[in-house]
């Protein structure tokens, strides 16, 4: 069989974001953002075989954007792209894998709206126009909640009434499930353990940030609930407060529900710690090497409510295989690995800090000193998983 090629498209309410997957290749022959859609300033970036490129499509909508970008797609494939994956955030629990997308699949992220309002919308807009620029191609919904979907009731209900569940599907659903799959097996084949007897502690870490539990290739617990602002400090993400915050800011200070919600998800986490500094997990540590007091704080606060969460994680495991440190945060930074392994002593977790040392910039590998639980940083691809679930569906299409 030739090698097939799936263009995988991950769409904002004004960008898409896009690769082209070759199943034989390592990396992406094509990617890129087509960014501030719908605006005098849209413009498609990519990068084509390590050559950047850029294009002005000004005014374009999501349509025709994937309209310009079709023709940079057929010539790096070669003219043989075999199908597109979506990013889709939320399934809600209708869907427990991916699918393959027609009516009643657009029909069912609709009506799961209201539970992803910020993404699900934009995930349909990018779904419906590669539909009219790509008739001819399967498409395929790969939805980050769906990893979750194997959660225990007990760890994706909330203490509150039935009615808020049987009724309006309130309960946790969990996040980033498409990656905690994807390094979850990369991690057993690293340890020369086969994924379905295994059990791993998965820390994604990056603007949004989130821990899991995996059990023999299962989401036994996660952190992020509802939506994706529970649980961990995030770049501008408060995580986890006090239930009736919103209630005391309202009677206190008269803020509006839209007012708290835009500083819970916009204006906290990182940004808030650091005095209003930076997001951004390089920028505070260069600032707390040079003594700020805001940046110190703010990776002091992430660290700990981070092995917080990973300890309270390890009560889904029947045995811990090891850690897990993923996304731009946890592949990159050592400090923060190093910070966060030092409060889980009680789990026997303690860290070699040349072999952490070394592991950044993609560099994948074990970073446990010699006797101890295994810690390992392993890269993630989001992309390289969305292909592999595509490419399983097309199996018998193709």
């Amino acid at each position: 069989m030739s090698t097939r090629n799936v263009l995988v498209i991950n769409c904002g309410s004004s960008s898409i974001k896009f690769a082209l997957v070759g199943e034989s290749r390592a990396d992406f022959p094509l990617h890129g953002l087509a960014e501030r859609l719908g605006s005098a300033d849209a413009i498609l970036r990519w990068q084509h075989d390590n050559q950047r490129h850029e294009q002005a499509i000004a005014g374009s909508d999501h349509r025709a954007a994937l309209a310009a970008l079709l023709p940079l797609v057929e010539q790096a494939a070669d003219g043989s792209l075999h199908g597109i994956g979506h990013r889709v955030v939320h399934g809600g629990e209708h869907f427990t894998a991916a699918g393959l997308i027609g009516a009643d699949t657009l029909a069912a992220i609709r009506a799961t709206t209201p539970l992803a309002p910020l993404h699900n919308p934009a995930n349909l807009l990018g779904i419906e126009a590669a539909m009219a620029v790509f008739p001819e191609l399967p498409q395929v919904a790969v939805f980050d909640t769906a990893f979750h979907q194997t959660l225990p009731a007990h760890a994706y209900r909330y203490a509150l009434p039935e009615a808020l569940y049987r009724d309006h599907g309130v309960r946790r659903y969990g996040f980033h499930g498409t990656s905690h799959r994807y390094v979850s097996h990369r991690a057993a084949d690293m340890a020369g353990l086969a994924t379905g007897d295994s059990s791993w502690l998965c820390a994604h870490l990056g603007n949004g940030a989130s821990t899991c539990a995996i059990v023999n290739g299962q989401s036994q617990d996660t952190s992020m609930g509802l939506t994706p602002l529970e649980g961990l400090v995030m770049g501008t993400r408060s995580g986890d407060v006090d239930p009736n915050l919103h209630g005391h800011l309202a009677r206190t200070l008269g803020w509006s529900l839209d007012k708290i919600d835009a500083m819970l998800n916009k204006e906290s986490g990182l940004l808030a710690l650091s005095g209003g500094l930076s997001n951004d997990m390089r920028s505070l540590e260069q600032a707390r090497d040079q003594g700020h007091a805001g940046a110190t704080l703010a990776i002091e606060v992430f660290c700990y409510r981070l092995a917080k969460s990973l300890a309270a994680m390890s009560c889904a495991l029947p045995r811990l295989d090891g850690l897990i440190f993923t996304g731009g945060i946890g592949e990159n930074s050592a400090l923060i690995r190093s910070k966060t392994v030092a409060s889980l002593g009680l789990l026997g977790l303690v860290i070699d800090h040349e072999a952490n040392a070394a592991c950044v910039r993609g560099q994948s590998g074990a970073i446990h000193a010699a006797g101890h639980p295994r810690i390992l940083v392993v890269p993630t691809n989001e992309e390289r998983q969305i292909a592999l679930d595509t490419l399983a569906l097309l199996d018998p299409v193709l």
